[in-house]
């Protein structure tokens, strides 16, 4: 039982390990990376901090998140058992965040976009204070 479960977690950790090497370079697949940037804006639109005013800039993000995949995944396949331990639990909030990230704008209630683009006109400062405050509310 050990020997096939080795294997799964050399392999998840070699899949985490290339996707992100992937997301940090452009040359080992440019439509691969041009597709990851489009996904990667999008990403830092819905990003879950912007409620607290932050909104990442969207290549930053990428590197970032490529920086941890690669990172854990490495760990996963040759780091000892607590530090394997951390990077599946690195991994796994990775894995839902990218999930949440992936809502588009289409997708929320027509009566809270239109709030939020209401909200644009405002001074920054006030947008953010009401548009938290909404989105708690609604």
């Amino acid at each position: 039982m050990a020997l096939p479960l080795a294997a799964l977690r050399v392999l998840l950790g070699g899949f985490f390990a290339l996707t992100g090497a992937a997301k940090l370079s452009e040359q080992l697949s440019p439509p691969t990376s041009e597709r990851m940037k489009a996904l990667f804006v999008q990403f830092a639109e819905v990003f879950p901090l912007k409620v607290f005013c932050y909104q990442p800039d969207p290549e930053s993000y990428q590197a970032a998140v490529g920086w941890l995949e690669l990172l854990a995944g490495l760990l996963l396949v040759l780091g000892p058992p607590v530090l394997q331990d951390i990077s599946n639990l690195l991994l796994t909030l990775l894995m839902m965040a990218e999930k949440t990230g992936s809502v588009k704008l289409s997708n929320l209630p027509k009566v809270t976009w239109q709030i939020n683009v209401c909200i644009q006109n405002l001074p920054d400062s006030l947008a953010c204070a009401l548009s938290a405050l909404l989105s708690r509310v609604l």
